[in-house]
């Protein structure tokens, strides 16, 4: 008794050896070539954009610039370290973030002005 995967499989062999163009070996790596750009430019160059941009914000970190942290948190830059920024969140209240933590700076005043 011949099973229905069976089937399948030979017919699938039988075909493939019949159907195979000679000397087309570029063509069947075209489409693979054009998925891996649009892969590239949609996903990989944005990403790698934002991640200069936001490295470039952190190394320009100051005392005194307004900032906001990934969790929401809104404050004034009061010292900045090599891998860590203490941001005063509320008068008198100091924390520490690590750098890559500070999501955004803010134009100056913002933080009055809320």
């Amino acid at each position: 008794m011949i099973s229905i995967s069976e089937l399948f499989i030979s017919n699938a062999h039988a075909e493939g050896a019949a159907a195979a163009p000679a000397g087309g070996g570029f063509l069947e790596f075209l489409p693979l070539v054009a998925l891996l750009a649009v892969f590239y430019f949609l996903i990989l160059r944005p990403q790698q954009k934002r991640s200069k941009e936001h490295k470039a914000m952190m190394d320009a970190l100051q005392k005194g610039d307004e900032v906001v942290t990934g969790g929401g948190a809104l404050g004034r830059v009061e010292k900045v370290g090599e891998e860590y920024v203490a941001v005063e969140v509320a008068a008198g209240v100091i924390v520490q973030y690590q750098k890559f933590a500070i999501q955004t700076v803010l134009p100056k005043g913002t933080i009055k002005s809320i």
